[in-house]
């Protein structure tokens, strides 16, 4: 079982916003478990939080850009890719700014300063979907893909061509996330002639330098605007060095563009909200092709989840038998639908009916074709969630509860006779007055039969 993990302290980085040119203060804190990654925008009236959430992504124009209730962020990428690089699930961002600072356009710097602030594990298990079958997403305009495919842990490929000479086709790899520091974090961002010409002419890359990105030259470079980057840039003099990249700046890898590229999918897919443990192979990523699988992914992970049956073990001894139930509830036969309880929490409740062809409302319900009633599947359920609330009482025998909502009930499976069902109820919200709101879930046959909200007040009879 691996730990989630958060840093041990805050920390502060300083730079400046690579489009808005604006100075930023970043403060990486240390997040409860199962927070994730969440962005705080201090500068806004009441800090509005925005999660880094696949479903904000609202454009993907020269980074990753989210919003959410009208709240912007943009370049979340490279801090992203730092978080998961070093192994991190849990990190809250206070920002000054509507974007973390580009320092050098890689994620040496975030990594640098997660180093600084320390790693601890936390008390609770990581959250990782396991890859059991390919995933794929194409953009047809594109022809970009990327795939994942099962593996023993997280690894990453991209594969890069621009179709132009002065970059050709380049591959990356990070086989272990363990590498990612020594083989992905440095590699910084890059882009081409055209399009620093494009982004300068519409006042863009504010805080952009030859520091920060590469620029591969293209096209030929004229006079004009080699000295519209001189001034954009604080330069006295720019050239292209021999192998097409203007000066000041020396490549640390051959292949940087790819493991830029490769460091953009990690964090882009950071957006997931869950760890993956899979192999991804990317053919000619972006942001935008990123974020659509991400959404894709984390789509198909919520399905599964929600449709996820857990395992009860019947070999153990219940923690409550049928005449402790009726120690506890005011049913009786016919109306008693619960037989055991399996688990009981301050926040959930797991109990067992077995079915069988007795059941007085199989007699016309229905002849020659018995399946049990919906209605009472979900009195069950509430008779199961009725345990859990009154076991927050210290007479319990002279309270009754009463249904006062019933939403989104769902009816996926017949039940039959034979059939075991297990029902599962966690507290939507602490139980407040007496009332009980729960989200309750039965389960027959390894499948989801039956699902619901359901809302019920404790009222006391003596």
């Amino acid at each position: 079982m691996v730990k989630q993990k958060t840093i041990a302290q805050e920390v502060t980085i300083n730079g400046v916003g690579l489009h808005t040119g604006q100075q930023v203060v970043m403060t990486l804190k240390p997040a409860p478990v199962n927070n994730g990654f969440t962005f705080v925008r201090v500068d806004l009236p009441g800090s509005p939080v925005i999660e880094a959430d696949a479903n904000y992504v609202v454009s993907t124009e020269r980074g990753t850009n989210l919003e959410h209730k009208g709240v912007q962020l943009h370049t979340t990428e490279h801090v992203l890719a730092a978080f998961v690089g070093c192994e991190l699930d849990n990190v809250i961002i206070d920002l000054n700014a509507s974007e973390p600072p580009i320092m050098d356009g890689s994620s040496k710097f975030f990594v640098q300063a997660v180093e600084e602030a320390g790693i601890v594990e936390q008390d609770a298990e990581r959250n990782e979907y396991i890859v059991k079958e390919v995933i794929s997403y194409v953009d047809e305009r594109t022809g970009s893909e990327i795939i994942v495919m099962p593996a023993d842990e997280y690894q990453v490929t991209t594969m890069v061509d621009f179709g132009t000479k002065v970059l050709g086709t380049q591959n990356a790899t990070l086989k272990n996330m363990s590498d990612f520091k020594e083989e992905i974090s440095e590699a910084r961002t890059f882009s081409f002639l055209h399009e620093i010409e494009t982004l300068l002419a519409h006042g863009l890359i504010k805080g952009g330098d030859l520091n920060n990105a590469i620029v591969y030259v293209d096209k030929e470079i004229s006079d004009e605007t080699l000295q519209n980057l001189k001034v954009a840039f604080g330069k006295d003099n720019i050239a292209v060095k021999p192998n097409g990249i203007l000066d000041n700046l020396t490549l640390h890898y051959p292949n940087e563009a790819a493991r830029h590229k490769l460091l953009d999918v990690i964090g882009d897919l950071a957006l997931i909200g869950t760890r993956i443990r899979g192999k991804v192979i990317a053919n000619k990523p972006g942001h935008f092709v990123n974020t659509q699988f991400a959404k894709k992914m984390s789509k198909i992970i919520k399905a599964e989840r929600r449709n996820q049956v857990p395992v009860f073990d019947l070999n153990k001894e219940p923690l409550m038998d049928i005449n402790k139930i009726m120690a506890v509830l005011p049913h009786r036969f016919p109306m008693l639908l619960v037989d055991r309880i399996l688990e009981l929490s301050d926040s959930h409740v797991v109990g067992m009916k077995n079915v069988t062809m007795n059941e007085e409302f199989f007699q016309g319900h229905f002849p020659g074709a018995p399946v049990m009633p919906g209605v009472l599947i979900i009195e069950a359920m509430a008779q199961t969630g009725g345990i859990l609330a009154l076991s927050t009482v210290p007479d319990p025998e002279n309270y009754l509860t009463y249904f006062m909502k019933i939403d989104n009930v769902r009816f996926k499976q017949q039940v039959l006779p034979g059939d075991t069902l297990f029902f599962k109820l966690d507290l939507i919200s602490p139980i407040r007055r007496g009332i009980c709101h729960m989200q309750a879930v039965a389960y027959a046959n390894g499948k989801v039969v039956t699902e619901a909200e359901l809302m019920a007040q404790i009222v006391k009879t003596k």
